[in-house]
């Protein structure tokens, strides 16, 4: 049979060592973590490889191998065989769970948010004792406090239970920790895994430094999604805390509208200066945008769309998407245009899915598209959208030369954004 004991951190710190005479040797002030090197049969295990010991007025690492950890009515004793100090190397790559995980945010991998770790809890196997789950639920507070138990005994006369709520070690990331030696790649290397909109949520659940830590650690693509699912107020802090380089280079990767929306409400000064440091292209695009008045359509339409000469084939219309790789709403409308740009017809994905691929554009278009003017009030928008059932409406200048879209998607965003400034 396996010999098992779990407890809980907060039942081992501040717990008196006692050598194999029966003597004091000193205090639990921390325990060690150390993840197992991959290769191992489960290497998302946390083994407890260290304990912060106090002897005296010293504290020292030693290695957990030799402590032993009993437990009788509930209460726990802790022997230690011998006093072997851990190298260097060890403590640095190493995590102390009361320091770097204890009343810290960590991040519910499954839940998808911040959540505070009120405790841990810990087995002792044969091969070792590791890390097993974190309670983020009262009890775990409770305990922390000393009155779990007769909290429990009062509610059970009223047939109440306090509700467990623990989280799986490997469903955790910690990520407000002040361990400097580790490694970002290493800590955030699951919270990449999730949707930027939950990343979005998580970052702005957190407090500033930690926050921009996390930002920092994405790379670019995935900075310019989750950049683009903040809300204003989080969208200003990054882009002023940035590095001025890694801030345009973010932007760079993100739909131009979107950075017009959010270079608008930045101070002038710091916006011209993103501008400069962003490619020539781009910024160009953005600052067009910026030049609409807020009520028109032009200040929310989209520089990114399609576009076709006549007599371009099917075949080779499939040819370009493939290799261009556009985002699903430019799939939604695409655009045939004459040679100075100027719109003469539409059409969408299923035209060209269904037709063959050696007919022409011309033969597929549906000729006096409807479309807005880039200054026409943005109000104007709703009605044409909802006559037409449309999902994405081609913008035009005064000349009928194609300026960009508007995709339903971004007026809904548009009109939730002002709504939640409003209510400020």
């Amino acid at each position: 049979m396996t010999s098992l004991t779990t407890f809980y951190l907060s039942g081992i710190i501040g717990k008196v060592a006692f050598g194999v005479d029966g003597d004091a040797i000193g205090t639990i002030k921390d325990l060690l973590l150390y993840t197992m090197p991959s290769g191992n049969s489960d290497p998302n295990q946390q083994l407890v490889t260290g304990v912060r010991l106090k002897i005296q007025k010293q504290i020292r690492f030693y290695s957990f191998k030799s402590f032993i950890v009993t437990k009788a009515r509930e209460v726990l004793n802790v022997t230690c065989t011998a006093l072997v100090e851990l190298g260097a190397e060890e403590i640095n790559n190493g995590l102390l769970l009361v320091e770097n995980i204890l009343d810290k945010q960590i991040v519910d991998m499954n839940g998808r948010k911040l959540v505070r770790v009120n405790d841990v809890r810990l087995a002792m196997l044969p091969t070792g004792t590791f890390a097993i789950a974190v309670d983020i639920g009262i009890e775990g507070l409770l305990r922390r406090i000393g009155i779990a138990s007769p909290i429990k005994r009062i509610l059970s006369i009223f047939k109440i239970n306090i509700p467990a709520k623990f989280i799986l070690w490997d469903d955790v990331q910690a990520i407000d920790h002040s361990n400097l030696n580790i490694r970002l790649s290493k800590s955030y290397a699951k919270l990449h895994t999730l949707h930027p909109s939950d990343i979005a949520d998580i970052l702005e659940d957190m407090g500033k430094k930690s926050s921009m830590s996390v930002f920092a650690s994405l790379d670019e693509e995935q900075a310019a999604d989750v950049l683009e699912e903040l809300e204003t107020d989080a969208q200003i802090h990054i882009l002023e805390n940035l590095p001025v380089n890694k801030a345009a280079d973010v932007l760079e990767k993100m739909p131009a509208d979107e950075v017009a929306d959010i270079l608008d409400e930045l101070g002038d000064e710091k916006a011209e200066i993103l501008l400069k440091e962003m490619d020539k292209e781009s910024s160009q695009e953005v600052r067009e945008l910026l030049e609409y008045d807020d009520d028109r359509v032009g200040s929310i339409m989209t520089t990114d769309f399609l576009s076709f000469s006549s007599t371009t084939t099917v075949a080779e219309v499939l040819v370009e998407l493939r290799a261009k790789k556009p985002e699903s709403a430019e799939l939604y409308n695409m655009f045939v245009v004459e040679s100075n740009d100027e719109l003469i017809g539409t059409f969408n994905l299923r035209d060209l899915v269904v037709s063959e691929p050696n007919v022409s554009v011309s033969g597929i278009m549906k000729s006096g598209p409807i479309y807005l003017f880039d200054e026409q009030k943005v109000g104007a928008i709703a009605r044409i959208v909802s006559k037409y059932n449309l999902l994405a409406v081609p913008v035009v200048d005064q000349n009928y030369q194609l300026q960009g879209m508007v995709v339903i998607d971004d007026v809904i965003e548009d009109l939730i954004r002002k709504r939640r400034t409003n209510k400020r």
